[in-house]
């Protein structure tokens, strides 16, 4: 809470729209709707979305939340599964308008402001043969994957987004615009990689730009088995570095690249990066084509760009249900992948996925205290998830989720914060173990003493 009240939200809109460059969006204007909506679809009704020109408006943006003591949602891309990206009569300040971009490639970097997206960063990069490494979504923006870690193709070869992370531009609670890099604010420099939102707004990134021009890879569809997933895992951790992998364990949906004869049976669906010479991640893939006669054979060289148009930018239309758990596994032995499938074959819901990434490589040489990711030596990151219409049967999902899951992680603990939706203080301390929440508060307390970027998978300062 905020012990200050200097005037109403409602007069400070009129103030906001003589103080902003950028657009101010009220409930009356037209496109409000459109600029309130995200991507999971959550209804909410802000009182004001701004869509800042520069970090001043930003600053400005902070300044009207702080004194007025409304709720500030801050928004890159609009992914948040929790729903962070919008609130319910507060402000919305939402970066996507920012798409500024300067590439050196010869210093091979890039300043990108947080509105752009990881496609269109990524498509700017690849005219010079360069990358960072985001997910594997190109429609998701920037700012929300950097700050929680980033892990995607390029994971093993070249490290998560946050170890190509070089510098940022941060607007601080106090309204202050701040460089922060490995010397000039050091604290809040390791915080923002991996402690997501809440330290302030960036709204600019420094990174470092990784030589990646042509790649192997695409898409692979296998009959799923206990067999063909526990063998896709285990050459997955035996690749080498340059092949990072994501299976996606699940029902063949009724699309028309896949054979009717296949369609609502449990197939992996395997999406693939080899980060390297195109002949040598022939060869590296030919193994897993060799676990069953595959269903669908798209993998080819390519530009690394194109492994988000092949994709696409959107996923499927999100329903009125949906269940996610993330967990870090360390294993993934017969019992796991027979729990999997008979998760996949037996749910009664629209679309029933389990999605394994198997990490290691780059990920797993960075020092867990040298950044706020603090899961550098777990072997798989792992999602489970439940989508359906008939909310009445969410408590059935919900059990049949929670069987696999415990299977899945055993004994350890551990979340991708990236990935959890609205799940409480326990599960985000999950994403944060050990001395890492503990500095995570100490810096906190520092630079926002009052939460107020509380939406957000929220670290409350310490004291």
């Amino acid at each position: 809470m905020h012990e200050h009240s200097i005037e109403p939200v409602t007069l400070s809109v009129h103030r906001l729209r003589d103080a902003a460059k950028g657009e101010v969006i009220a409930p009356e204007d037209r496109g409000y709707d459109d600029a309130r909506a995200v991507y999971y679809g959550i209804d909410r009704r802000p009182a004001v979305v701004v869509r800042p020109a520069d970090s001043d408006d930003v600053a400005a943006v902070i300044a009207l939340a702080r004194e007025s003591g409304s709720e500030l949602a801050v928004r890159s891309g609009g992914h948040s599964l929790a729903g962070h990206s919008v609130s319910e009569g507060g402000i919305v300040l939402d970066l996507s308008g920012m798409k500024g971009i300067h590439i050196d490639p010869v210093q091979r970097t890039v300043w990108a402001q947080a509105g752009l997206t990881a496609g269109e960063l990524t498509k700017a990069a690849g005219a010079h043969g360069l990358a960072v490494g985001f997910g594997d979504s190109g429609s998701v923006g920037i700012g929300g994957i950097t700050l929680g870690g980033g892990v995607g193709f390029l994971a093993r070869k070249h490290g998560l987004t946050i170890d190509s992370l070089l510098a940022a531009e941060i607007v601080t609670a106090d309204g202050r615009i701040l460089h922060v890099d490995a010397d000039d604010h050091a604290d809040l420099f390791w915080a923002i990689r991996g402690g997501g939102g809440n330290f302030g707004v960036v709204t600019r990134f420094k990174f470092e730009l990784n030589e990646v021009d042509e790649i192997y890879g695409g898409m692979l569809m296998l009959p799923a088995t206990s067999e063909v997933a526990r063998s896709f895992i285990d050459l997955a951790d035996a690749s080498p570095e340059e092949l990072s992998a994501i299976a996606n364990i699940m029902k063949a949906p009724p699309m028309p690249f896949v054979p009717e004869e296949q369609h609502g049976k449990p197939v992996l669906f395997g999406i693939m990066v080899y980060a390297g010479d195109p002949e040598d991640g022939e060869a590296a893939l030919a193994p897993f084509r060799a676990l069953a006669e595959p269903i669908i054979d798209m993998l080819a060289p390519m530009r690394y760009p194109a492994i988000y148009e092949l994709l696409g930018e959107e996923g499927p239309p999100i329903p009125a249900g949906m269940l996610v758990h993330t967990l870090f596994a360390d294993t993934f032995d017969d019992e796991a992948a027979e729990a999997v499938i008979d998760y996949v074959a037996g749910s009664t819901a629209d679309m029933a996925v389990a999605q394994l990434r198997v990490l290691g490589g780059a990920v797993s040489r960075v020092p867990d205290s040298a950044t706020a990711f603090a899961h550098r030596g777990r072997r798989i990151m792992a999602n489970v998830a439940a989508m359906f219409e008939d909310v009445s049967q969410t408590e059935t999902h919900e059990a049949m989720v929670q069987r696999v899951v415990a299977t899945l992680r055993g004994d350890t603990e551990g979340a991708y914060v990236n990935f959890l939706a609205d799940e409480g203080e326990e599960r985000i301390r999950e994403a944060y173990p050990g001395a890492t929440w503990d500095r995570l508060r100490d810096v906190k307390h520092r630079y926002d003493p009052t939460n107020l970027f509380h939406l957000n998978q929220n670290i409350p300062p310490a004291g």
